[in-house]
């Protein structure tokens, strides 16, 4: 019953505080993701603010743009989502901001442990989206990274962030209430 009450908190008194497992076990199993998530978030938060910085990024056509990688791609190199790439194409510049503010999204909302497993959900979805498209066809599968991210997003998923988290004080507040 003790184990079931206590909370984690950052710090001294109050807040995100008190928790402390015991022993290195219970240390390993509370705090495993911390890296991977740590990981993932400044991770897509960077290649967010990156897409958001390059000039050539979002203009509708040119070198670096995302119109012009999206013709790179051939529709047969697709996992049967061309039509994904087709769309992309009608719009790059709209599709290009919903990359990098979902991007930005995910890797805040991982960072802070806000709505943490909708944000892991999110970042497998840009994950598995970008591997059926951009990085379908890397032979051997293992050079492309897209699909090493999607399963890294999976142990997110499950387990959410809860520890060191917005997710675990807003927990703690409503069970204070």
């Amino acid at each position: 019953m003790a184990d079931s009450t206590r909370t984690l908190t950052l710090g001294g008194g109050g807040g995100l505080g008190s928790y402390r497992p015991r022993g290195l076990r219970e240390t390993a199993r509370h705090y495993a993701l911390l890296p991977l998530r740590i990981f993932l978030g400044v991770t897509f938060v960077y290649a967010g603010l990156d897409k958001l910085t390059d000039k050539a990024f979002l203009d509708a056509s040119g070198p670096g743009s995302l119109a012009d990688q999206l013709k790179g791609i051939e529709a047969s190199d697709a996992a049967g989502v061309p039509a994904l790439i087709d769309l992309a194409q009608h719009s790059p510049t709209a599709f290009g901001w919903s990359i990098l503010l979902g991007e930005i999204a995910v890797g805040l909302g991982v960072l802070f442990g806000l709505f943490g497993r909708l944000a892991a959900l999110g970042g497998a979805l840009i994950s598995l989206s970008l591997w059926l498209t951009v990085s379908w066809a890397a032979d051997p599968y293992y050079l492309g990274n897209d699909l090493a991210y999607l399963m890294a997003w999976l142990p997110m998923i499950l387990a959410g962030t809860p520890y060191f988290s917005l997710d675990a004080l807003l927990a703690k507040r409503r069970r204070r209430m």
